[in-house]
């Protein structure tokens, strides 16, 4: 049994992530959170996905069941979870939540009290909690003991402040048109109130929820209708948030999408600019450019490479003393200000960054090149391990005896296979993927 993927649990509503598994999923986090107890209040809040009332309540249900006091805040964004766990002094935080996945997938992300995500070590000890059916039955109190629940709709406005406050002071957005894609999401309230409160002109699209459509053909994984709007509008920028609003994809004035990498180069930059950047260190992963490493190490800052995931990135960012670091797809951690992903807070320093450049979006986020990079997210039938793989040793010299830098691995939340292929020889690099393609849609049934 394996619950936890790299980014919480995750799977299909109703099949994978039942009420029944949720329900146990809350008694064993609760088992295991009560052990360092200070508190004995555990926050819980969602994205706007239907299956979130079902999870919600059936946490809820294990969670007091073993006698936590449970908060309840609704649709929030992930990383609002993260800071409102200990700011409100909580034992831990829940986000119910598949981030940029279809409507039909849900998860859970668990948060200790200072607002970080578990580490591999504790989601261990959650899975052996989960298994171990005479200890949760054992661990569930009566009487005066069994836990309550209840629901607060106003600390919203914790929130907003806590995000309004990481923007400049000297800096404002009046006169600055903005489109807001909040993808149907957890922040479909609180995006437009914070960019209109900082006197921002706000174009919002995709906040209507309705359960079902989060994510869908919007938000940070789909930008054309972004792209679209910003361009019908004239608007001087334009941010895309997806489901859970950790991801920030930015659109420039001519609606053309601004590179993951080139993006975590600017903001690196604009951070050493104004004397925040703790150390001369940003942390990506091993999917960034070679382009980024080279641009940032003529501004003499050392790019460190972390595993895919925002929580490894962190990890690292902690370990080395960084204050910087984020993912191509646009997680992005100032941890100055989050214990995670936090797409406001991106967008927010991305608009500082320009502001203080006196550039337009297109030529102050393009201050460098990348080299050629191909991903390709291959769905497969089945995840065998690569190296067991006819032919796949053969492949990989093929692959580096062309001079070209690879990263193929599984998806650690779908049934995907990602082939990154980066290189300068742009042509080549195209007949090289229709290779790896092939070769792999054979030997996994994609």
């Amino acid at each position: 049994m394996k619950l936890f993927g790299t980014d919480g649990v995750r799977g299909k509503a109703g099949e994978k992530l039942t009420a029944f598994s949720a329900m146990k999923l809350g008694l064993a986090a609760g088992i295991y959170f009560r052990k360092q107890s200070k508190t004995n209040k555990i926050l819980v809040g969602k994205d706007t996905r239907r299956s979130g009332y079902m999870i919600e309540n059936a946490l809820v249900s294990g969670l007091t069941a073993v006698g936590y006091n449970v908060i309840q805040i609704g649709p929030m964004p992930t990383p609002a979870i993260a800071y409102l766990t200990e700011d409100m002094r909580c034992d831990a935080g829940i986000m119910i939540s598949a981030s940029h996945n279809p409507f039909d997938d849900n998860g859970i992300k668990f948060f200790n009290r200072f607002g970080f995500k578990l580490d591999e070590e504790a989601e261990r000890e959650i899975e052996a909690i989960y298994a171990d059916e005479a200890l949760l039955e054992a661990s569930q109190k009566s009487g005066k003991e069994i836990g309550a629940s209840k629901r607060i709709d106003d600390v919203v406005g914790r929130y907003i402040v806590h995000i309004k406050n990481s923007f400049p002071k000297e800096l404002s957005l009046h006169g600055v048109r903005v489109v807001l894609d909040t993808a149907n999401g957890a922040a479909y309230k609180v995006a437009p109130t914070i960019f209109s409160e900082l006197g921002a002109e706000v174009f919002v699209i995709n906040d209507t929820p309705n359960g079902h459509n989060i994510n869908e053909s919007c938000g940070a994984t789909q930008p054309l209708m972004l792209s679209e709007e910003v361009k019908r509008v004239r608007a001087d920028i334009g941010f895309a948030l997806d489901g859970d609003a950790d991801r920030l994809v930015v659109v420039d004035e001519r609606g053309e999408v601004v590179d993951g990498d080139k993006l975590i180069g600017a903001l690196a930059m604009h951070l050493k600019n104004s004397h925040t950047l703790e150390k001369p260190l940003a942390v990506a992963t091993v999917m960034s450019n070679l382009a980024l490493e080279e641009f940032l190490a003529k501004a003499k800052i050392k790019l460190l490479r972390a595993g895919v995931g925002d929580k490894y990135v962190l990890e690292m960012m902690q370990k080395e003393g960084a204050n910087f670091g984020g993912e191509q797809s646009g997680h992005l951690i100032f941890s100055d200000f989050a214990k995670t992903g936090d797409g406001l807070v991106s967008a927010l320093q991305t608009m500082a960054f320009v502001l203080r450049s006196g550039e337009r979006a297109s030529r102050a986020l393009n201050i460098f090149d990348l080299y050629p990079q191909k991903l390709v997210n291959l769905p497969v039938k089945q995840k065998k391990e690569l190296k067991e793989i006819e032919g796949f040793e053969a492949l990989m010299s093929e692959i580096e005896s062309q001079g070209f830098r690879q990263l193929i691995r599984y998806s650690g939340t779908e049934n995907k296979l990602r082939i990154l292929l980066e290189g300068k020889d742009g042509r080549a690099l195209e007949k090289c993927m229709e290779r790896c393609v092939e070769f792999f849609k054979a030997t996994l049934g994609g």
